[in-house]
């Protein structure tokens, strides 16, 4: 079994990865550095588009999945449900990012 790499590494990795590519990203919120999930905000020019999460697929692997408000323009839509999911999850990562094809990204650096 080959060891598994924190969240807090993926997360380092994956704002660098956004930075390469002419992007910015930001954390949100911090969760657990072992291994707490990891909630994306995509977003396009500063403006949230869509949040998007990994979850478990029926093949064993991950798949990025659309979550949360679907209208993010909504004032406070994104922070009350970040809000809402840390008090469930306190362990969850939420992080910004903000750079052409952000989910190709996340996928190629979080799987």
């Amino acid at each position: 079994m080959s060891p598994r790499l924190t969240s807090a590494m993926l997360v380092s990795a994956l704002i660098r990865r956004v930075e390469a590519a002419g992007g910015h990203a930001m954390v949100l919120a911090k969760g657990d550095a072992g291994a707490g999930a990891v909630l994306l905000v995509l977003a396009e020019r500063g403006q949230g588009t869509r949040l998007v999460e990994r979850m478990p697929a029926l093949d064993g692997g991950q798949n990025w999945i659309a979550t949360g408000p679907t209208d993010l323009s909504e004032p406070g839509a994104l922070s009350d449900y970040i809000a809402r999911r840390r008090r469930s999850d306190p362990d969850l990562w939420a992080v910004e990012l903000d750079v052409a094809d952000a989910e190709r990204i996340a996928a190629e650096v979080l799987g």
